[in-house]
Formats: C-alpha cells, structure tokens, sequence
C-alpha cells in the first residue's frame, strides 16, 4: 500500500527461516515465504541475503523456476576455495557442493549471477589454501563480491588456533584475490554496455539532483536523466557507459 516494488529478504542466514503460517497451517520456510510474497499486488522484484550454500535445499533452487519476481542474481558467500579451510571454518560444505549448488541453480535459471564474500589469511591458510580461492573466483566468474582479511573473534575456536602467516603476506593475498574480483566485476559492467536494462528507480543522484539513481537486477547503479519518472519506477534503460562503481544509462521507450 505504500508502494512498494521491491522486497529484500534479510538475515544472517537467511535460508534457514522458519515462520509460522496462519491458522495453524504449518511452517513456512523460505521458498514458501518468497512464493507468498510473489502473489502480493505490486511487488515485481523479490532479493534474498545472506544466504548459506549449507542451507541452499532443493526447494529454494527451484523456486527460481517457479517465481519470476525472484531476481536473477544471489549472493552466495564461499569464503574460501579450500576444502581444508572451509572444514576449519567449519561451513559444513566442501568446494564441490558449492560448485554444484551453483550449477544446479543456472540449470533452473540460466541468466543467474552470482556475487560472494571471501576471507584471507585464516589462520594456518597455506599459498595452497590461497591458490584454491584464486582457482574458485576463476572457475564461477562472480559477478561481485566483498572480501576481507581474516580477523579473531573472541570465544570461537578459530581464535585459539596458531597461525604462522605474517600479515604483509595476508595484505598481499588481499590484494591479489580483490584485483581478480575487481577485474570480474568491471568486466561485467562493460559487457551490459549497449544492452536495456530494467531497473527500479531507488533515489536522486547524490552527485546531480537533475539525475536518479536506478538498479539493475544484478544490484548495479545506473545514473540516469530522467523523463516523467519519479523513485519506486521501474524504467529501462540503455547502459550508455560503465565505471568502477556505477553505470550511466538513458531512457530507452520500448512501445
């Protein structure tokens, strides 16, 4: 009622919601409470985040082919490419289940892309370890992602472990892991070039105030000049140009 278009569905872990349904009518999980939202009057794009490759179940693989408000695009978190790590961490997943859970989804919807977080330097993470991320961000291509240095949490396990990896050597990692994931990301930018776009309109432009800002289905920013448009449209729009963090578009009528 207050005209809203797009819902984002977040949580810490998001997959691994339980709800009530009305009426006693059982426990609604997550594939469930997407296919309620879909039937809402006006909702056009569904989001899920974060979501936890251990708690990706069939059901929420195949809602993509059953639910079109859901966007093609989810951020699934790997944090590593290394088995040896992962079990350390303990992500209750190997680098295989991931790159089946991944493939299992673009069978159900074939334009999906995927964004992840990644962690360097865990504690003992060998040039080994590293080499297997670098493989993983190589072999699925992430759209984007958010990667970070490793650092202690109190009382968990990984906070007591040893760890024998000077930090100038973790910055390095860093560094190389977010020029791949930085390169991958600009890359798929400059490939939207040309292409329309439909985009929900989210705000004003915080550089230009004669200029909105839009979002692709893959979460990008689209600097824009608009018509008769106002925020919470949807628009398309032409990808004019790509930069490091946003795209500049134009309105394209496709009546």
């Amino acid at each position: 009622k207050k005209g809203v278009r797009e819902v984002n569905l977040l949580g810490q872990n998001v997959n691994a919601y339980r709800g009530a349904l009305p009426s006693d009518k059982g426990i609604a999980v997550l594939s469930v409470l997407i296919s309620l939202i879909a039937e809402i009057d006006g909702v056009e794009r569904i989001r899920f985040t974060t979501s936890h490759p251990h708690e990706f179940k069939d059901d929420l693989v195949e809602v993509y082919g059953s639910v079109p408000e859901l966007v093609s695009h989810v951020h699934l978190p790997v944090q590593s490419g290394s088995d040896r790590i992962l079990k350390l961490m303990r992500r209750r997943y190997t680098v295989e289940k991931y790159l089946d859970l991944i493939d299992r989804i673009k069978s159900v919807r074939s334009d999906m892309s995927f964004s992840s977080d990644f962690i360097v330097g865990f504690p003992d993470e060998s040039e080994e370890d590293f080499q297997a991320t670098m493989d993983i961000v190589n072999e699925v291509g992430f759209d984007e992602s958010y990667s970070f240095i490793y650092s202690p949490r109190p009382n968990t396990p990984a906070s007591e472990m040893p760890d024998s990896v000077p930090q100038e050597e973790k910055k390095l990692r860093l560094d190389i892991l977010q020029n791949r994931l930085n390169q991958l990301s600009y890359g798929y930018s400059r490939k939207m070039v040309g292409s329309i776009q439909n985009c929900l309109i989210t705000a004003r432009s915080k550089k230009d105030p004669g200029e909105f800002q839009a979002r692709t289905i893959n979460d990008r920013v689209v600097n824009f000049r608009p018509k008769d448009h106002k925020i919470g449209d949807f628009v398309n729009l032409r990808i004019l140009d790509a930069y490091t963090n946003s795209l500049r578009g134009e309105v394209k009528d496709l009546s």
